[in-house]
């Protein structure tokens, strides 16, 4: 399931609900430019999605065809299937990566990253006999990761583990930077 794919479900679902938000709205949460959205939308009526009726003030209502309907259930379907795709190939890589840190004699290990990817690992981990001491998380993330308080990242250098596993996808240089900052030795980090 490819970009486009998911942000025209992510429309199809926000104009079907009972108050369709407003492209700018809609822009705002598909974090795309307001002529995209609108060069979306029109796409979308064109195919026979949509219906367009002009209401008071200038507005434009948009209701769904049944054909937008059907394709919304099609690309429901396929995200379903390409998220649980993408939950099995996780998991199969952080259960290795979990095993094979364990039989390297790792006993605490930390996470750097509130995610997906991090609570599929925290799943992971219940299948060796290592410990989380700590979830690491910068200054968006929330205050709690399960039943753990996540630790600002400015702390890292005071938390004991064996590995730092990071659960971000692609982490960039910031990151990777900010850990060895924080004197986390290279051959302590494992990366997803």
């Amino acid at each position: 399931m490819d970009q486009q794919e998911i942000r025209t479900l992510k429309i199809l679902e926000q104009m079907d609900a009972g108050h369709p938000p407003s492209q700018r709205a809609l822009a705002e949460s598909l974090n795309v430019s307001l002529g995209l959205v609108n060069s979306f939308i029109k796409r979308l009526v064109s195919k026979g999605y949509f219906k367009a009726t002009h209401i008071p003030r200038n507005r434009i209502k948009y209701i769904l065809t049944p054909q937008g309907a059907a394709e919304k259930t099609r690309l429901t379907y396929e995200y379903i299937k390409y998220s649980f795709g993408f939950y099995q190939d996780a998991r199969q890589r952080l259960s290795s990566l979990l095993k094979g840190l364990e039989e390297k004699g790792v006993r605490q290990i930390a996470f750097y990253g509130v995610s997906d990817i991090a609570e599929i690992a925290y799943m992971c981990l219940h299948e060796t006999s290592m410990e989380l001491v700590a979830v690491v998380g910068g200054p968006e993330s929330r205050n709690f990761f399960f039943n753990d308080r996540i630790v600002p990242a400015e702390r890292l250098d005071e938390i004991p583990f064996d590995a730092l596993l990071v659960t971000v996808m692609d982490p960039g240089k910031e990151i990777l930077d900010e850990i060895e900052r924080a004197g986390v030795s290279r051959d302590q980090v494992a990366l997803f």
